[in-house]
């Protein structure tokens, strides 16, 4: 309890409320004997490198480690994998990036793959992690109409998937815009009246989808910079701007050819 005077000279008793935190499991959850601080966790997480297999394994504890994964772990996580694309996502003033960090944090190191009867309706490839993943802004610019290329996206090196019976050899790519709500991409997207997928949403942050492939405004220059047969390249791009696509990739002796072409 504290006093306060009010605006009428009264004297005002109050009563301050800590805010309190539930958990989401049972009641005998070890979470309900209360939390350790903010600080501690940090400490703890940076001496382990901000691993997110065990950030992960602390969000599913209870609602508290969840929010505070959210906010701080896996920003912290994102900031050390790929310090130069955070600082650029970033440099527009933001303390945050479109979609969350969690879901930033997922693109950054997980293949989605794809199922029969999902976006790229072919084969089925399950998704998984990747150990290290290369993200390029110069790269980006390839996935862009000229009129686009002012904007900035960052792409992936294309996760390979061999011998896939008659769709050959696969590759899965994913990236990400920076201020994707400014973007020329997504303007020239609601210009053009792209339909969201009717079903699916992005693995990375659950937001609707548009295909890039039905609103032709993929350049020939993507299959060039992947490596892939030219109209073999297909990619979607999800209101909070993560980019998820796949093309079938050239032998590797007609890809040295095509990027000394290019």
């Amino acid at each position: 309890m504290d006093e306060f005077t009010s605006p009428q000279g009264e004297r005002v008793k109050r009563m301050i409320l800590t805010k309190q935190f539930r958990c989401i499991h049972s009641a005998s959850c070890q979470c309900t004997k209360g939390h350790l601080s903010e600080n501690v966790l940090f400490l703890v997480f940076q001496h382990l490198n901000w691993n997110p297999k065990l950030i992960a394994a602390l969000s599913s504890v209870c609602k508290w480690f969840d929010d505070f994964a959210k906010r701080v772990l896996w920003k912290e996580f994102c900031r050390t994998r790929a310090p130069k694309m955070m600082l650029d996502l970033q440099s527009s003033g933001s303390h945050s990036v479109d979609g969350n960090w969690r879901a930033l944090g997922k693109l950054l190191l997980y293949c989605s793959g794809c199922k029969k009867g999902g976006l790229f309706n072919s084969i089925h490839i399950p998704g998984h992690f990747v150990y290290q993943t290369r993200f390029s802004g110069t790269s980006g610019k390839s996935f862009l109409l000229p009129k686009c290329r002012t904007d900035v996206l960052y792409v992936s090196d294309p996760c390979e998937h061999l011998d896939q019976g008659e769709e050959g050899d696969i590759g899965f790519f994913r990236g990400v815009f920076k201020s994707f709500a400014t973007s020329k991409v997504r303007k020239m997207l609601i210009k053009k009246g792209a339909k969201l997928h009717p079903r699916e949403v992005c693995p990375y942050c659950k937001a609707k989808l548009w295909s890039m492939l039905q609103a032709k405004m993929i350049p020939q220059s993507a299959s060039c910079r992947l490596g892939s047969y030219e109209d073999c390249v297909e990619y979607y791009v999800c209101l909070n701007g993560h980019m998820l696509g796949i093309c079938t990739l050239l032998p590797l002796s007609d890809s040295e050819e095509a990027t000394e072409l290019e």
